[in-house]
């Protein structure tokens, strides 16, 4: 069950011509930029493609369990992200999310769970939403840097952009990348719940003239809990058109929370 829940946090996802890919530094001699000028280069690079389809290789580790997965992600930007796992060919669970709901199915336990981003945030003990958890998967800040103001200073050779007054029950930190500006990392802290959240992109590729993340480590620690996430990218094609079929078997308990 963790799993899935993570798969959802992710956690916490193109034409048919073939892509060209080119893998991108992550080092340069940085110096000073005011926050101005690094928020305006992040957004000009922000993803601009329609669709993605991309097939991933996913570890998982917590206190308990460990598992590897292979995930098919198709992403329809700003309307649905969804998700099949495989293990050893064999469909395992099915994820579909929209901005208004979240459902997925697991065949392990034969369980379905179908509702909105409020028992999401009941599931997960912490708010999210869609455009998040989409922005987590690009390579983007999880929070628009146009909503508050920032300052930047130059941070293990990246541009460092913390709000200017950090937020009530967490502090938030972005790391962006001085050759091509997306994100090199990004964390939250809760230093009231002991919780942290760090995601890390530890490469990217120039796939058709996007900056995409290769590699991403998500790692959310909490008093004596860990979990980790590895995402690695296999393929990536963009502006694909396709379905994302979502149907519960018959037989499947509805779990509520």
């Amino acid at each position: 069950m963790k799993f899935f829940s993570a798969l959802l946090i992710l956690m916490l996802a193109i034409t048919s011509c073939k892509s060209t890919k080119t893998a991108l530094g992550t080092s340069a001699e940085i110096k000073s930029m005011s926050v101005r000028k690094v928020s305006k280069k992040y957004l000009q690079n922000t993803f601009h493609k329609n669709t993605v389809e991309a097939k991933l290789k996913v570890a998982y580790q917590d206190n308990n369990n460990k598992q590897k997965l292979s995930v098919k992600l198709r992403i329809e930007k700003d309307s649905v992200i969804w998700l099949n796992a495989t293990y050893i060919g064999v469909i395992v669970a099915r994820v579909k999310i929209t901005p208004n709901s979240v459902s997925y199915y697991e065949k392990l336990n034969r369980t379905y769970f179908k509702g909105d981003f409020n028992a999401l945030k009941n599931m997960l003990g912490t708010d999210i939403n869609f455009t998040q958890l989409q922005n987590l998967l690009l390579g983007q800040t999880i929070f628009d840097l146009n909503a508050q103001k920032y300052r930047a200073v130059v941070d293990t050779n990246a541009h460092l952009l913390m709000p200017v007054q950090q937020k009530a029950l967490f502090d938030v930190f972005f790391w962006i990348n001085p050759v091509h500006f997306k994100l090199d990392k990004q964390e939250l802290h809760n230093s009231f719940k002991n919780q942290t959240l760090k995601v890390a992109y530890k490469r990217y590729t120039k796939i058709d003239g996007e900056t995409f993340p290769k590699n991403i480590e998500i790692r959310a620690t909490g008093n004596d809990t860990f979990t980790n996430i590895d995402i690695e990218f296999r393929s990536v094609i963009f502006d694909k058109v396709f379905s994302t079929p979502f149907k519960v078997p018959s037989g499947y308990k509805q779990v509520v929370f």
